[in-house]
């Protein structure tokens, strides 16, 4: 496999939540999620929960290969709920929850899992970009997030509206009307989104976490096709390396209303044909 992997935290020293891997034919995306200032109830963590989970994942789908994406998903899941239900308590509304993509290669295709906000992008041999993305999310998000974009990121007043908007967020999650991401409840893998396409013509295949793709979807400064030519010529490091600028440029969110200053990034690139 010629892959290519970047991954830097949201700011030095803090711990990176993202988790990605890959192994022959297969690789995961994992971007791990908590509410800010909450207690989770888990004494493990988020960056333990979605790696974790991200490693069960990989070699789930990888030691059945028969077997559907979204049924690994489920099965690693329960595992992971298993090794960590009798110490932390999973009925805290901030338990450790991620989002994830996954895609394994064989017999011609490509299949594909997407649950929650990162994103899959597909390229063909011509240039041309698909981006796999849960929209879920950021349709309830838009719905809830208007006060939250009115004011300065990091401000005190930014920060009381961020917590009652992911305090509401949460009360959404997993359930009709809302959106899914991996938890304590294996039953979000049904709701995930998969398929498969044809290797034939696909040059390459690239799993990012949203952190990764603020140039596109939250900035409006790039397109996946400039995304692609980045990864292409300079690799992840570099996409990297130009959303930290962007979000440099506009510390208190001023141009690009946001959560988050900066957000952990990560990228798995992988080139099928050369």
């Amino acid at each position: 496999m010629n892959v290519a992997l970047a991954s830097l935290p949201a700011e030095p020293g803090r711990e990176n939540e993202d988790f990605a891997a890959a192994a022959a034919g297969a690789a995961v995306l994992l971007d791990g999620a908590g509410v800010a200032g909450a207690e989770t109830g888990c004494t493990h963590g988020i960056a333990w929960f979605s790696s974790t989970l991200g490693g069960l994942l990989l070699s789930a789908i990888t030691a059945h290969p028969a077997r559907p994406l979204a049924d690994g998903l489920a099965d690693s899941l329960r595992v992971v709920r298993s090794l960590h239900e009798d110490s932390c308590d999973l009925t805290y509304r901030a338990s450790p929850t991620s989002t994830v993509v996954a895609v394994r290669a064989g017999a011609g295709t490509l299949e594909y899992i997407v649950l929650g906000d990162s994103t899959l992008l597909l390229a063909d041999e011509d240039g041309k970009t698909t981006a796999i993305t849960d929209q879920r999310l950021d349709e309830v998000g838009k719905r809830l997030r208007g006060p939250v974009d009115e004011l300065l990121t990091g401000s005190p007043e930014h920060a009381a509206a961020l917590a009652r908007y992911r305090d509401a967020l949460t009360g959404l999650r997993n359930r009709s009307g809302g959106f899914w991401i991996a938890g304590p409840d294996a039953r979000a893998a049904e709701h995930a989104l998969t398929g498969v396409v044809p290797l034939e013509n696909l040059a390459s295949v690239t799993l990012l976490s949203d952190g990764a793709t603020r140039l596109v979807d939250s900035f409006d400064i790039a397109t996946w096709e400039e995304t692609l030519s980045v990864l292409s010529s300079a690799g992840p490091g570099e996409l990297i390396r130009r959303v930290r600028e962007a979000e440099a440029s506009d510390p208190d969110g001023r141009r690009w209303p946001r959560g988050k200053a900066q957000d952990d990034a990560t990228v798995l690139h992988w080139v099928l044909s050369e």
